[in-house]
C-alpha cells in the first residue's frame, strides 16, 4: 500500500482538474481577465519605474500597485489597486497588485501612512491618501509629457494608458522615467463621487484565481533551506509562570532539536507580550507536537486558578446592583421615573455574553530567520509594521535590519493576528537562540487558549411606557472588562433612540483574560442586548417593533433610510405560524448603518435553523458592490458561528473548550439565504464594510426565536436554549 502526502494546495488542484465532487457544490466566482495578482505577492515584479511610493510603470504601460494593507479577506488587494487605478486613468487590465515592503515604510518616514488594517477604515478613512498617490502620479506624468512636447501640463490628456496633446500621443510607460523625477508645485485633489470611471462597478476581486487554484501563499505554507518547527505551550491559565519541566523525558524521540524554555520580559503583560512557555523543537511540526504533548510540564497557575464564568458572572451580578460611572445622560435621572411608574408599565432584562474566540482557519504561526546580517519574518499579522517592530525587539536590533514578508491571511478581523500574539515574538527568539529558520505553530488547543478572546460583558436595561407605549425614560447599566473600557458601552450609549430622559452606566469586573477586538468591537456584543431589548420595549407598548424603529428615528435621515428600505424588501411581520419567526435589528458600526430582517424556523423539540437574512446597508458610498456583498456575507456568518454555538467556558482560570469538538462554529450547510441592498446616503461621509453587518445579525435572529417559539434569548449560544415549544 503506497502512502502519499495530500497537502491543501494538492487536494485544490487535484479537485479542481477532475471536477472532484466536493468543490462542484461551491461558487467560484470566474476570473476575469482584468486585474492580476502573483502567488506569492510579497514578490513583485522586477520591471518597472516608480513613480511614487505607491506605484510603478513597465515600458509597456503595466501599472504594480504597492499595497499596503494585508489581505485577510476583505478584498484589500483588488480595494487599493481599484482606488489608486482610477484616479491614475489606466486600464484595468494593465493592473498588477504586489505588497507593499515593511521596511520601507518603517524606515522611510511611515510613507505609506499606515500598514493597519483593521476597524473597516481601508477605504473608508484611508481613500483620500491612497487616491491621492494615484493622481499624482498621473499629473507627473502629464508634467513630464508637456516637458517634452513644449505644451502645459493642462494641454496634457491622461486617459486609459495613453497621454495626448494635440498630435502627441504615448503610453504612460514611455514618459515613466521622466514622471519619476518631476515635483509638483501642489498635489492635485481627488475624484468626487459622481466622476469615477472604474469605482462603483462590479470588479472581481484580484486573488480569487490563486485562491481557487490553490497556488495563493500563506504564512504557514513558508518553508526555508534549513527551516526547523516549534510546538509551543504556554501556562494554561494566562500570565501564570512555568516552574519547571523534563527535558530528558522527550530529548530522545526522533527529530528532537531542543527543548526551550521562553521567558517574559520583566514588567511587560501586552497582549503581544512574551509569556511563560516551553517550546519543543524538532524537524517537522508533528514531532515537535508529539512530543510537547509528551513533555512533562509543572505549571504555577497564578492567583486566577479559580476564576471561573460563574465566578465572573457572580462579580458582575454584585456590581450590576451598585451604581456605576455615567458615561451618557440625556434629559432628567431616568431611575426615579422609573420607579414612579406603574410595574405593568416598566420592563426590564438582564443579558450577557461570554468570552468569544477568535478561531480564524490559519492557526497563530510565524518564521523567522535571524542573522547575523538581517532578520526575515513571515507572519499573518494585520498590521506587518508591527509585527516588524516586535522582531527587531526580540532580537535587539534597529528596524532597517528586518524584514518581514507579506502574505496573504486565513482570516482574521481582529484578536487572533499574529501582531495580537507572542508568536512572533517566540520564533524570533527561537530562531536567534538556534541560529537557524525556525517556523512556530500554535495547534488549535494553543490557539484558542492563548488568543486574545472577545471580552464578556453583563448588561440590565431598564424603560418605562408613557400613555402612548413609547418610553418616557430609560436605563442602562453594563459590566465589561477593564482592558476594552469602550466595549461595554458601544451601541447601547450612542444607540439612535430618542427618549426623553435616559442614562448609560458603565463598570469593570476584574480578569487575567488577554483581550482584544474581534470584527465589530463592542458593538458585536452589545448589539445582540439593545436590539432585543428594543423588541421587548415595543411589544410591551403594543407597537409593532418595525414601526417603533421608525418612530424613534425621525429626523435621523441615516437610520430612516435603512429601515424604510428593510420596511420594502423584507415583508417583516410578526403574524407567522408557530414555529416561524421573522426579527429585525439595526446598529451603526463603524459609522455604517445596517439593518437586517431574519427569517428562521424552529421545530418542536427546539431544531432551529436560520433560513434566510435580508440585509440593508447605508455606508454612504461604496467602492465595489460586489465586494460590499461579500463582506456583507462574511460578517452574517461570522456573527451567527460566534452568536449559535460559540463561547468559551472558562473553569479553574482556563479555557477548557478548545477546540471545534466543543467550540462551535458554522457549518456549511447551516449558512442561511443572504439577501444584500444597499440604500446609499452619499452625503459626503464614508462607512466601512468589513464588520457592519455583523452586529445586528444575532438580535434578528433571537428576535425572530421569540416570534417562532414564544421564548426570549438573552445570552449565548443561542443553541445552549432549550427552544421546543408545543
Amino acid at each position: 500500500m503506497n502512502t502519499r502526502t495530500l497537502t491543501r494546495r494538492t487536494f485544490l488542484r487535484c479537485s479542481v482538474a477532475t471536477g472532484g465532487g466536493l468543490l462542484l457544490g461551491f461558487h467560484i466566482p470566474a476570473v476575469a481577465a482584468p486585474g492580476k495578482v502573483l502567488a506569492d505577492p510579497s514578490l513583485p515584479p522586477a520591471t518597472g519605474e516608480e513613480i511614487n511610493a505607491w506605484l510603478s510603470i513597465d515600458p509597456d504601460g503595466v501599472v504594480t500597485i504597492r499595497v499596503p494593507h494585508t489581505e485577510q479577506g476583505q478584498g484589500a488587494l483588488t480595494s487599493v489597486s481599484t482606488m489608486v487605478a482610477e484616479e491614475l486613468d489606466v486600464p484595468w487590465q494593465d493592473v498588477r497588485a504586489v505588497f507593499a515592503k515593511p521596511n520601507r515604510h518603517v524606515n522611510r518616514g511611515r510613507e505609506y501612512v499606515t500598514m493597519s488594517t483593521s476597524g473597516s477604515n481601508l477605504v473608508r478613512n484611508r481613500h483620500p491618501h491612497i487616491m491621492q498617490a494615484g493622481a499624482s502620479a498621473r499629473e507627473r506624468l502629464k508634467e513630464a509629457a508637456a516637458q517634452a512636447w513644449g505644451v502645459t501640463r493642462n494641454e496634457v490628456t491622461a486617459h486609459q494608458g495613453v497621454l495626448s496633446a494635440g498630435r502627441h500621443r504615448a503610453g504612460y510607460g514611455e514618459f515613466a522615467s521622466a514622471a519619476a523625477a518631476v515635483t509638483l508645485d501642489q498635489e492635485p485633489t481627488i475624484k468626487a463621487y459622481g466622476d469615477w470611471w472604474l469605482l462603483g462597478t462590479e470588479v472581481p476581486r484580484v486573488d480569487v484565481a490563486v485562491k481557487s487554484n490553490g497556488s495563493a501563499k500563506f504564512s504557514i505554507d513558508v518553508d526555508l533551506e534549513g527551516m526547523v518547527y516549534a510546538a509551543v505551550r504556554a501556562c494554561p491559565v494566562p500570565w501564570g509562570k512555568l516552574k519547571g519541566f523534563d527535558a530528558a523525558a522527550v530529548s530522545n524521540r526522533p527529530g528532537i532539536i531542543a527543548v526551550i524554555e521562553l521567558k517574559p520580559a520583566a514588567g511587560k503583560d501586552g497582549i503581544n507580550a512574551m509569556q511563560s512557555a516551553v517550546a519543543v523543537v524538532a524537524d517537522s511540526y508533528y514531532r515537535a507536537k508529539t512530543a510537547l504533548d509528551l513533555l512533562p510540564i509543572d505549571w504555577d497557575f497564578g492567583e486566577y486558578v479559580d476564576t471561573s464564568n460563574d465566578s465572573l458572572a457572580a462579580a458582575a451580578a454584585a456590581l450590576l446592583d451598585q451604581p456605576a460611572k455615567v458615561v451618557h445622560a440625556e434629559g432628567e435621572d431616568p431611575l426615579p421615573l422609573i420607579a414612579r411608574t406603574a410595574k405593568d408599565r416598566v420592563v426590564t432584562a438582564e443579558y450577557d455574553r461570554p468570552y468569544e474566540a477568535h478561531a480564524r482557519m490559519e492557526p497563530v504561526n510565524a518564521t523567522v530567520s535571524v542573522t547575523a546580517e538581517r532578520v526575515d519574518v513571515w507572519t499573518p499579522s494585520q498590521d506587518q509594521s508591527l509585527a516588524l517592530m516586535l522582531a527587531a525587539d526580540q532580537a535587539g536590533v534597529s528596524t532597517d535590519k528586518v524584514h518581514v514578508h507579506t502574505l496573504f491571511i486565513g482570516g482574521a478581523f481582529g484578536g487572533g493576528g499574529s501582531g495580537n500574539t507572542a508568536v512572533t515574538r517566540q520564533a524570533t527568539e527561537l530562531s536567534k537562540q538556534l541560529g537557524r529558520p525556525v517556523k512556530v505553530i500554535w495547534s488549535r488547543e494553543e490557539d484558542i487558549a492563548q488568543g486574545k478572546q472577545r471580552p464578556v460583558n453583563w448588561s440590565r436595561f431598564s424603560a418605562a411606557l408613557g400613555t402612548d407605549g413609547l418610553p418616557t425614560a430609560w436605563f442602562t447599566r453594563c459590566i465589561g472588562e477593564p482592558n476594552r473600557p469602550n466595549n461595554a458601552e458601544r451601541a447601547i450609549s450612542n444607540m439612535p433612540y430618542q427618549v426623553p430622559s435616559r442614562r448609560h452606566e458603565r463598570g469593570f469586573v476584574d480578569s487575567h483574560i488577554p483581550t482584544a477586538s474581534h470584527r465589530a468591537p463592542g458593538n458585536n456584543q452589545n448589539g445582540f442586548m439593545i436590539e432585543q431589548f428594543v423588541d421587548e420595549v415595543a411589544l410591551a407598548g403594543d407597537w409593532d417593533p418595525l414601526e417603533w424603529r421608525l418612530k424613534m428615528t425621525v429626523g435621523m435621515e441615516p437610520w430612516q433610510r435603512v429601515l424604510l428600505k428593510l420596511k420594502e424588501v423584507a415583508g417583516f411581520t410578526t403574524d407567522l405560524p408557530r414555529g416561524e419567526g421573522m426579527g429585525i435589528a439595526v446598529v451603526k458600526d463603524h459609522d455604517t448603518y445596517c439593518a437586517v430582517c431574519a427569517m428562521v424556523s424552529v421545530s418542536r423539540r427546539g431544531q432551529l435553523r436560520v433560513e434566510k437574512m435580508v440585509v440593508v446597508v447605508n455606508s454612504g458610498y461604496i467602492i465595489n458592490p460586489q465586494n460590499c456583498r461579500e463582506q456583507v456575507h462574511g460578517s452574517v456568518c461570522w456573527e451567527l458561528s460566534h452568536a449559535l454555538d460559540g463561547g468559551l467556558d472558562l473553569q479553574n482560570g482556563r479555557f477548557v473548550n478548545t477546540n471545534f469538538d466543543r467550540y462551535g462554529l458554522l457549518r456549511i450547510h447551516d449558512m442561511p439565504e443572504v439577501e444584500t441592498h444597499f440604500a446609499l446616503s452619499q452625503a459626503g461621509w464614508w462607512g466601512g464594510m468589513g464588520e457592519p453587518a455583523g452586529p445586528p445579525t444575532p438580535p434578528a435572529v433571537a428576535n425572530a426565536i421569540y416570534f417562532a417559539t414564544g421564548k426570549r434569548v438573552r445570552t449565548t449560544p443561542i443553541l445552549q436554549h432549550d427552544l421546543s415549544w408545543g
